[in-house]
């Protein structure tokens, strides 16, 4: 069994805190492998507020009484609220995959449902989704790790999480939107985990059973973009990056980024920004420019494009 959480302050005691709209008091996940059952009573409930989420597997749940039994599979998520009774357990052989967030604060209520949770809703459906992984894996972070303000980053990033909960749940279920959602959002994250690498777009639709047609025309109807111009507007946005704040040379960011040719990148970079790199460098104050240049710097010429 994997299991990977966070909770403020070190407290495993659940709390109610009515001194701020909303507060994130614990996170965490676990993901069944070889435990036979993972179970969790609460007859009496807690006094914080809790939502599941279901990433893969199936879940048990009893509401109300335990001789209730209801199934909930991988793409929705389960809310809890104070006191109510708490029973559902977790079967290794389902290898199930679950999220979890407490959380409290004086103003709860009213935010649930500004974002379409409303009093009634008990278990919702959201579908499967990196995003929403993603976020909780960013709460956990935060509560371990304390940084900075983290409280308040905590209180974004489950505004985040009932934001896309919102979006989704006020949008019509349909089997088709489902499949396509979850595979566009695999190719963003891939796109965004490897953009550095020279991705072929044909071979990536390939690995996923789809033409290379499909592949674009769905992928742009998800993102607004195509994957080429997906990929390249991340590039160009991690260089700016690199330009602020790096002494790197241009020719080794554009390596950085995935373009081994520096005269390519400059290219790339003033057809996209409407400037060169080194003149991105000094707009944005990153001086001295004699510690950038390079060889390849110097030999960077100045294009003009009627695209």
């Amino acid at each position: 069994m994997y299991l990977n959480s966070g909770y403020l302050n070190n407290s495993h005691l659940d709390f109610k805190d009515k001194s701020r709209p909303l507060i994130v008091g614990s996170c965490g996940t676990y993901h069944l492998f070889t435990r036979p059952k993972l179970p969790t009573y609460r007859p009496r409930g807690r006094v914080d507020f809790q939502i599941l989420y279901v990433a893969s597997g199936i879940a048990h749940f009893h509401f109300d009484h335990e001789e209730n039994e209801t199934i909930v599979t991988a793409g929705n998520m389960v809310i809890y609220r104070p006191k109510e009774f708490q029973k559902y357990e977790y079967y290794g052989v389902d290898q199930t995959e679950v999220y979890w967030v407490h959380f409290t604060g004086n103003n709860v209520k009213n935010i649930l449902r500004s974002y379409g949770i409303t009093d009634d809703l008990r278990v919702f459906y959201t579908g499967t989704s990196l995003e929403y992984e993603r976020i909780f894996k960013r709460m956990i972070a935060e509560l371990q790790r304390c940084p900075a303000n983290y409280e308040e980053m905590l209180t974004l990033l489950l505004r985040h999480l009932f934001i896309l909960i919102h979006r989704r749940i006020s949008k019509p279920r349909v089997l088709k939107d489902e499949y396509l959602d979850n595979e566009m959002d695999l190719a963003a994250q891939y796109f965004n985990d490897h953009y550095h690498l020279d991705i072929q777009i044909e071979d990536y639709a390939a690995s996923r059973g789809m033409s290379v047609s499909w592949f674009i025309r769905n992928f742009k109807a998800y993102t607004n973009t195509t994957p080429l111009q997906y990929i390249l507007s991340i590039r160009i946005a991690n260089a700016q990056v690199l330009l602020e704040n790096t002494t790197y040379s241009v020719a080794e960011i554009g390596r950085i980024v995935g373009y081994e040719n520096p005269l390519y990148f400059s290219r790339i970079f003033r057809k996209q920004k409407g400037i060169s790199p080194l003149g991105y460098r000094k707009r944005v104050g990153n001086y001295p420019l004699s510690q950038y240049h390079s060889p390849e710097d110097s030999a960077l010429p100045r294009f003009s494009y009627s695209e």
